[in-house]
């Protein structure tokens, strides 16, 4: 895998610049629980890493291991004992003593796709899930670690990258974001391995249907709630009786042109041409023809960035002119670079996307911006709180080196209620807490991160967004349960 370790100074900033594969940045804070010693140590972070990358999201994996340290004992004596790692130094000390500590290891994965037709969203979704390990760098008495890898928007690249973190000792992962990739993921490798995975963007509904054994969780809603919202919109707003649609031929497009197609005929629409089409083609000209054939009220895309700056280009390019058509877009292509690349302001397309209404959403937000200097996006904030409940419920789990198991056991004690809150605002107290056996209920930056049976969210929120000028500009919030 072509890694290189090497000790950086302990003053700088976590830097997870995205790799085709993993990045892991360890930092040992030597923070030690009130519980168990009183000194700090300071120790070196390493950072392994392969091809740099800017810009990607991410797969989060936690496991909870032991970080020695060195600390050279300044006993009141004659300092004569010996460390090896719980301390047996002895003395009365002339700093004579050496002892070695151990440090617990709280160590997650992201796992995004930081290319591919994903890409453009992949970047600052893996800085939500990384977020929460900058944030409590030498705030508790844990060492954080993390790995990244990239699915490239491709299932067998993202089974290969799962299966190195899995290799390496993982047993928690926030990821992947596509559906199609999420879904052989979990099916290849979080389940036969029991390993946890929680996605922050894989809104499928089949995610929900997964004979997982509890081992598959996700932040984001199911699209089975979205497509109604986008339904309504479509009748609400724009008054349309009839639909032509174009989706991305994969879980995630067949799903949600499914959803909001059958919620359009319960409101008495009509769905005249629903065209398919194939990622990252040089041309989709002939699809948006034959889905505009007979004049549709609305026109409805499911995609991702990539393609959609190819769509909206020759619809601009080719048909705009013709068809005096609104488009609506979903979560998929809610990205404020599409108007630059495709070079028209994109006025008459409006969306849903999964909204971020959780009681911790403007700390994360705060966070998120002193961190990267930038405004979160769709889905960051789902994965900051997948990362946090991995972090809380790997501190719960009551073992220096939890298994996935440990980790599943612990997740809904730590996230559903009851228990003191914790949110962004005091996630450090929060994993302290949760080390000691207290109970904790977390109140996330998405939502109020509640999991169902099946390890979807028990209530959600989506924005109904436009672009406008070039913008995105979010227009109105609906709460569902």
């Amino acid at each position: 895998m072509g890694t290189t370790d090497r000790p950086i100074d302990d003053s700088k900033r976590i830097e997870n610049p995205g790799s085709p594969r993993t990045t892991r940045v360890s930092h040992c804070t030597g923070y030690l629980l009130p519980s168990a010693l009183l000194y700090r140590t300071d120790m070196t972070r390493t950072i392994r890493r392969r091809d740099v990358l800017s810009g990607a999201a991410g797969l989060s994996i936690v496991s909870i291991a032991g970080c020695s340290g060195n600390g050279n004992g300044g006993g009141n004596g004659n300092g004569g004992g010996n460390g090896n790692g719980d301390g047996n130094g002895g003395g009365n000390g002339n700093d004579g003593g050496n002892g070695d500590g151990a440090v617990p290891t709280i160590d997650y994965g992201v796992l995004m796709p930081e290319t591919g037709d994903l890409g453009s969203l992949g970047g600052p979704i893996r800085d939500g899930a990384l977020l929460p390990a900058h944030q409590l760098e030498g705030e508790t008495g844990f060492t954080v670690d993390t790995d990244t890898g990239d699915t490239q928007t491709n299932p067998q690249t993202g089974i290969s990258e799962a299966n190195s973190l899995v290799n390496a000792g993982i047993p928690a992962v926030v990821g992947p974001a596509a559906s199609n990739v999420n879904l052989q993921v979990a099916q290849q490798i979080y389940i036969p391995n029991q390993i946890v995975g929680i996605s922050p963007a894989s809104t499928a509904p089949a995610v929900t249907d997964l004979e997982d054994d509890d081992y598959v969780f996700r932040t984001c809603p199911s699209d089975a709630l979205q497509g109604p919202v986008l339904a309504d919109l479509a009748v609400d707003r724009f008054e349309a009786s009839t639909v032509g649609t174009l989706y991305l031929n994969d879980n995630y497009g067949q799903a949600l042109e499914d959803e909001f197609v059958s919620a359009f005929q319960d409101n008495d629409g009509q769905a005249v041409n629903r065209v398919s089409f194939e990622p990252e083609q040089a041309s989709y000209s002939s699809q948006i023809s034959e889905a505009l054939n007979d004049n549709p009220d609305v026109l409805m895309i499911v995609g991702f960035p990539q393609s959609g700056i190819t769509l909206f280009r020759d619809f601009y390019n080719e048909y705009a002119s013709d068809y005096d058509v609104p488009i609506l877009v979903t979560d998929g292509l809610n990205d404020s670079t599409l108007p630059e690349e495709v070079g028209n302001p994109m006025n008459n397309v409006w969306g849903t996307s999964p909204g971020s209404t959780g009681p911790g959403n403007d700390r994360f937000t705060e966070l998120y911006q002193d961190q990267y200097d930038l405004e979160p996006g769709v889905f960051n904030a789902h994965a900051y709180d997948a990362a946090a409940v991995i972090i809380l419920a790997s501190a719960a789990s009551d073992t220096d080196d939890p298994t996935g198991t440990d980790v599943r056991d612990s997740l809904r004690a730590v996230a559903n209620p009851d228990g003191t809150e914790v949110t962004p605002e005091n996630l450090a107290e929060g994993v302290e807490m949760a080390a000691a056996g207290e109970a904790i209920n977390y109140q996330g930056a998405s939502s109020q991160v509640n999991f169902d049976d099946n390890g979807d969210m028990q209530a959600v929120s989506y924005n109904v967004f436009r672009y406008q000028d070039g913008d995105v500009v979010n227009v109105e919030t609906i709460d569902v349960e």
